[in-house]
């Protein structure tokens, strides 16, 4: 009887112990999730938006403009925001002779990311192409770098009457093999990626912040401007962070659709990389793609990394002169 007695318990007090331990990883959770929204209203007040908003297919669109002339859309990379423009210098140097147009792509910075709407490249051309009508700003220059290529190319392709020329920066254009897709693809999962965004995730990429500038700008020094003035905090946020690793993912299928097509494009094009790249190989992409369209005109910057726009200012801009 006392055996019975024992082996009863034994099933009870693991299953205690399971039950508190789901408590307190539970408990954990929900202070990140707490302390993480309470980061996120502090980031957004800490900066609040440069320019003015606009509601195009349903999305809310913060852009800022500067500047008079023939028009340039500026599109940015992945995990930014229009902010990588002006602490770039670019946005002020184009809007001398320029109007100058800067947009947070859907889900960064102050624009908003409805859900539902798969937010491809070529989705985010059409919805930049409608912008352009709205703002009476097309045909336009249309400026892209890293993912924002994959856009401005899109939109050359699909939009032609509405880009007169565009330029592309450290861009990705064919498939190719990239690890940090797998790192991140998590984020983007339905109810697990809104877990791990609104917990661990913000965390972790705070942690690795150095690392993560020394790898875009490398093997030029991170800029002392972009220290003091980006703001990490506006880039870690859950809503960024799902934003971001959506892109990511979305990456790779929108090269192998548009690399065959990437032939097509008539309009005049220059294509701008740093020749120390350490995230997209100037070899395997912007000089192949300089080989797909003749009449394009390449520069690799040396001593430049993937943020070419911030280490190599000038010829990016002479880039955008010649065009």
């Amino acid at each position: 009887m006392q055996q019975n007695q024992k082996v009863s318990k034994a099933p009870r007090r693991a299953r205690s112990s399971r039950a508190w331990k789901l408590a307190g990883a539970a408990t954990i959770l929900g202070g990140l999730a707490l302390a993480n929204a309470a980061r996120t209203r502090k980031a957004v007040r800490d900066n609040p938006p440069l320019g003015q908003f606009i509601k195009v297919d349903g999305v809310c669109l913060h852009y800022v403009e500067k500047g008079s002339g023939p028009p340039i859309l500026l599109v940015h990379g992945n995990g930014v925001m229009v902010q990588d423009w002006i602490i770039s210098g670019l946005f002020d140097e184009l809007a001398k002779t320029n109007r100058v147009i800067a947009v947070d792509r859907p889900g960064f910075g102050h624009s908003s990311r409805p859900r539902g709407t798969q937010w491809t490249p070529e989705r985010q051309a059409d919805l930049f192409a409608n912008l352009l009508d709205r703002l009476d700003a097309a045909p336009a220059m249309a400026i892209g770098h890293s993912f924002g290529t994959q856009v401005v190319a899109a939109m050359a392709l699909n939009h032609a009457e509405k880009v007169s020329s565009i330029v592309l920066l450290g861009g990705l254009y064919y498939p190719d093999p990239r690890a940090d897709v797998l790192l991140v693809a998590g984020s983007a999962v339905p109810v697990y990626g809104d877990l791990v965004n609104h917990t661990l995730q913000p965390l972790l990429a705070e942690a690795i912040q150095k690392p993560v500038n020394r790898t875009m700008f490398g093997p030029a020094k991170t800029p002392d401007r972009w220290r003091r003035e980006f703001s990490w905090a506006m880039a870690v946020r859950p809503s960024r962070m799902r934003a971001g690793a959506a892109d990511a993912v979305h990456m790779l299928p929108a090269a192998r659709r548009l690399a065959p097509r990437l032939g097509e494009i008539k309009l005049p094009v220059a294509i701008v990389a740093g020749s120390g790249d350490r995230i997209v190989s100037p070899l395997r992409q912007s000089e192949r793609l300089h080989r797909d369209i003749p009449h394009s005109r390449l520069r690799l910057v040396a001593g430049a990394g993937h943020m070419v726009h911030h280490s190599g200012l000038e010829a990016v801009a002479a880039a955008v002169r010649g065009v």
